[in-house]
């Protein structure tokens, strides 16, 4: 058996459309274009790239960025291996050079002078200088820059430049509805739809909240967690606490509010 059809029938992304995502995403790709994927954390993004690569029959190559992402990091450097100095590919060129699709996952926390880099690949030009090399690539065919970020996270100082912004076209996403979410929970945590919906309750409520001193909301991936501990035995209660309120706050008293919204929203 071969690596594809080992890939095609063991690593099928699960993703529930929830809009024209994806008609948006293969429209784009199709012409070259760069994609922007703008929404909440834990919402789908991530899945949603996996599973496009996988419809697309794309190798996906993922990058998480962070303040210290230089570069080089992205591109490549030298470095010395038995003796010898050598140039290795960095992600980002690995993908022009594969003709790949490279994912950078929350591309703003990146430093503004690292995402310069992605200006002439994202445009009509599709190339990518390696001013250490002194050569500039022509993006493999199949090449293709999607980069995301969570608008709530936003500020002065962590925003996409206007011009790299305006080399892209940018998806929303949202939340699910209830209905999808719902199944999404019990799908991936092998639960109930019953008990799905119990989850899916208790996160909705949560996301109605003003603010209620939360950083971000009870997300769909928070929602599957809680599920996977109750497939292992745990109570709807205990899961909840653990999966979800647990890890949206350290406040004790906002925590007070979420562990009571839990006994009012989950009974088993």
């Amino acid at each position: 058996m071969t690596n594809a059809n080992i890939k095609k029938e063991f690593s099928v992304p699960y993703y529930v459309p929830v809009g024209n995502e994806k008609v948006i995403f293969t429209a784009a790709y199709n012409q070259g274009l760069s994609i922007l994927l703008k929404g909440p954390t834990g919402c789908g993004k991530t899945r949603f790239v996996e599973a496009m690569a996988y419809e697309l029959d794309r190798p996906l190559i993922t990058v998480s960025c962070h303040d210290d992402l230089t570069t080089a990091d992205l591109v490549g450097r030298y470095l010395l291996k038995d003796g010898v100095t050598e140039w290795v590919d960095g992600p980002l060129t690995r993908a022009v050079r594969e003709g790949a699709i490279c994912y950078l996952d929350e591309v703003v926390e990146a430093r503004k002078d690292t995402t310069v880099v992605l200006h002439p690949l994202s445009d009509y030009r599709r190339q990518l200088p390696l001013e250490r090399l002194g050569v500039t690539l022509d993006a493999a065919p199949g090449f293709c820059l999607v980069v995301s970020y969570n608008p709530g996270y936003q500020s002065v100082l962590k925003d996409l430049k206007d011009s790299t912004r305006q080399r892209m076209v940018a998806i929303e996403f949202d939340y699910p509805t209830p209905e999808v979410e719902q199944g999404i929970v019990a799908k991936e945590s092998k639960i109930s739809s019953l008990q799905a919906a119990k989850l899916v309750k208790l996160g909705q409520a949560i996301r109605r909240l003003e603010t209620g001193g939360l950083r971000e909301v009870a997300s769909t991936r928070v929602l599957i967690a809680a599920g996977q501990l109750m497939a292992e035995g745990l109570s709807l209660r205990d899961a909840a606490l653990a999966a979800i309120a647990g890890p949206l706050t350290d406040d004790m008293q906002v925590g007070n509010g979420l562990r009571k919204m839990v006994e009012v929203y989950l009974q088993d």
